[in-house]
């Protein structure tokens, strides 16, 4: 179903949209950046809104709170939109009527589930990228404007939460009663909800000393040995504070058997390939210890699907089985994937001898599943995406070349500095099941100087604007055929177009258009890779990847990717995109075998550019080396010449795109002096739309 909505900001009718600049056109991969800029700074990209904080963080089930959004080119916010039906917000007014600026009133319903949910903004230039919004059970607690001393201790009754932003260079501080022998648990969200706080939490006595300290962020589980007052105090790890260093603070009762819960988090990039399809919510089976020596080891049947848990430290699983010659039995492991901090290994041995004899002879070994496509290896040029989807599990393929006794060494490789329960991991052994799991994320060519901003932007386009997407497979038990992309959903006036990913590789492009003309609007997109295995049609989701934080220099902060959970996509007019070149023509575009094909390209141009001249490259299976060539940007039109015998091009139906980079000039606003030199923005140029090639076979003389 089509969720798209129209919407008007401001009340400006499209007749006073001023084009600012930029370069935005383009025709098979790229994106935008742009951060906190001056006004003569050369910035990656033209501005887009971002949604940087709520405060506070989260709310109770049941409840309404009032949160102030913060941001970057959130001019004219209306709507603060979640994705979830439990979670809506309205503006709250003031006593005359008038609607309090970047506040808003949540409620969240009854019988809303505990979990993270995105939270965004509609703004006048369209969709805002998300900031996690934090949904509990908890009653939730507010602190004063300045706990950063002792004697001013926020109270925290035990089984509350409180979402709280820290003081820059300063300790928070927190008071509650305990009770002899009673089990507590002290939780601080940080990382795992978006914030750049590393925490580092400490029980203290009545006096301020302290008892226990958890430097690595995370949880402290706690004991009273008195009765009476205790404090808890929370720190960055290098003492930095400010909006972005928001973090909620829970403490609840445990009894002495219970576990430590595993809390929501947001998903590392990485967790896209999980779970497989068919794989059920909960294991079937249990890891049964003891287990560690070969003695011990757990019988097991295959195929198996089996939950075990790192711990205590330096923690070795065995699982036994009867292997048969021939067999062939596909092994992974999910441990990081489940948002665990592990490096899983599996080891395989064989058992020979009896008695006295017996060895266990090493068969097989199983480590990191590697990154479908090489990750970027510097932050100036695009070698590969900023974004890693390997990952320290484990998937691999056993063949049995003997009847005989084998055993599974489960471990993980630096499991002797963590001793955590929570350390868990899923094992399953299967045959054969080919499939596939996909990603994708903004893709931009130009990451100079460790920018990290064009890729945390969300999907707000520009009338006129083309950007594009690279999307990546993950493989699973051997299967290598062709995967197809599709967009359902889009807003209209705005276009897809999803170049398959090739049978045997690993990544693909769909490029998403927005008509010059078309209207503002917003929709949910459903974005899915489609296949055929062994006779059966395969769809499956694709998960959309961002940084987490606006990074322009990502030498000096690490950048924070993750998973989002939706993909909304938006249309304004309030800005045009600086230059759209579109094929001259919309048919297919016929050739025969070791001709030369021209195709004639038209600029529509909006701004001024720094230089004349755009060179653009070509996407497409089999056209990627074609050699770059140069349009002029002050022209009105431009031809591609695409040698198809130097390509050695044989016969077939192809799909190609053009794309490029230039630097145009931005001015922020109307309200801006005209007297003031406009900031460059380097912006990715992708034609329009893709253009389909028909190579003929050439005519028998």
């Amino acid at each position: 179903m089509n969720d798209s909505r129209r919407y008007t900001l401001g009340g400006i009718p499209p007749a006073a949209f001023s084009v600012r600049a930029a370069v935005a056109a383009m025709v098979a991969a790229a994106a935008f950046s742009i951060g906190t800029r001056t006004c003569s700074a050369q910035s990656v990209g033209l501005p887009l809104p971002r949604l940087l904080t709520t405060t506070p963080s989260g709310g109770q089930i049941g409840t309404e709170v009032d949160v102030t959004i913060s941001g970057e080119h959130l001019e004219e916010a209306a709507d603060l939109l979640f994705d979830h039906s439990g979670l809506t917000a309205t503006r709250k007014l003031d006593a005359e009527g008038k609607a309090v600026p970047n506040v808003y009133r949540v409620k969240i319903a009854a019988d809303c589930p505990s979990g993270l949910y995105e939270a965004r903004v509609l703004a006048r230039l369209g969709i805002s990228s998300s900031r996690v919004f934090s949904v509990g059970a908890l009653p939730q607690v507010v602190p004063p404007s300045a706990n950063t001393r002792l004697d001013a201790a926020c109270e925290l009754p035990v089984n509350s939460v409180c979402s709280a932003v820290l003081t820059n260079k300063s300790v928070d501080y927190y008071v509650f009663q305990a009770r002899q022998g009673q089990r507590y648990l002290i939780h601080c969200a940080a990382r795992g909800i978006d914030s750049k706080l590393d925490a580092v939490l400490i029980v203290a006595d009545g006096a301020g000393k302290d008892l226990i300290a958890e430097r690595r962020g995370g949880s402290i589980d706690f004991t009273a040995t008195v009765d009476g007052r205790h404090l808890i105090k929370v720190h960055d790890l290098t003492f930095k504070g400010g909006p972005s260093c928001f973090y909620r603070l829970s403490l609840r009762e445990l009894s002495a058997s219970e576990r430590i819960p595993i809390f929501p988090s947001t998903q590392a990039v990485n967790t896209f390939s999980w779970p497989p399809e068919g794989v059920a919510a909960v294991a079937p089976l249990a890891e049964i210890e003891p287990n560690q020596q070969p003695e011990q080891a757990q019988k097991i049947q295959l195929p198996c699907d089996l939950a075990g848990t790192f711990f205590p430290a330096a923690d070795v699983d065995r699982y036994e089985f009867l292997g048969a010659k021939g067999d062939v039995w596909w092994i992974e492991i999910a441990s990081e994937r489940l948002g665990r901090p592990t490096d899983a290994s599996v080891l395989v041995q064989k058992r020979t001898g009896e008695g006295a004899a017996e060895q266990w002879v090493d068969v097989a070994e199983f480590n990191d599943i590697p990154a479908p496509i090489k990750p970027s290896s510097n932050g100036y040029s695009y070698d590969g995406p900023p974004y890693d989807g390997g990952s320290s599990d484990l998937l691999g393929k056993l063949e049995i070349k003997e009847d005989g006794v084998y055993q599974l060494r489960v471990s993980d490789l630096f499991g002797g500095t963590r001793n955590d329960e929570r350390n868990v991991y899923r094992l399953c052994i299967r045959k054969a099941a080919p499939d596939f799991a996909l990603t994708a994320w903004r893709l931009h060519f130009e990451l100079r100087n460790g920018d990290r901003n064009a890729v945390s932007k969300p999907l707000a386009l520009r009338a006129g604007t083309t950007v594009a997407l690279e999307v990546v497979a993950m493989r699973r038990d051997g299967f290598d055929g062709e995967i197809e992309l599709a967009m359902d959903g889009l807003p209209p006036g705005v276009t897809a177009h999803g170049f398959k990913i090739p049978a045997g590789q690993s990544r693909g492009i769909v490029i998403v258009s927005a008509d010059q003309d078309a209207s503002p609007s917003w929709g949910n997109v459903s974005f899915t890779g489609r296949a055929t295995i062994e006779g059966v049609p395969r769809t499956h989701p694709v998960r959309m990847a961002e940084m987490a934080w606006p990074i322009p220099d990502a030498w000096g902060e690490i950048p924070a990717p993750r998973l989002v959970r939706n993909l909304p996509v938006s249309v304004t007019r309030w800005e045009l995109a600086p230059l759209t070149i579109s094929p001259a023509e919309k048919n297919v575009y016929e050739a025969t075998v070791g001709s030369k094909l021209t195709i004639p390209l038209l600029h529509t141009r909006r701004s001024e550019f720094s230089g004349s001249v755009l060179q653009l490259r070509t996407f497409g299976p089999g056209f990627e080396q074609v050699p770059r060539f140069d349009v002029s940007i002050p022209a009105d039109r431009s031809e591609a010449v695409l040698d198809l015998a130097a390509l050695k091009t044989p016969p077939g139906d192809y799909l190609i795109a053009f794309y490029g980079s230039a630097v145009a000039k931005y001015r922020p606003g109307p309200e801006s002096p005209t007297n003031m030199s406009p900031p460059q923005d380097t912006v990715d140029i992708i034609v329009s739309e893709p253009i389909n090639i028909r190579v003929k076979p050439a005519e028998s003389k």
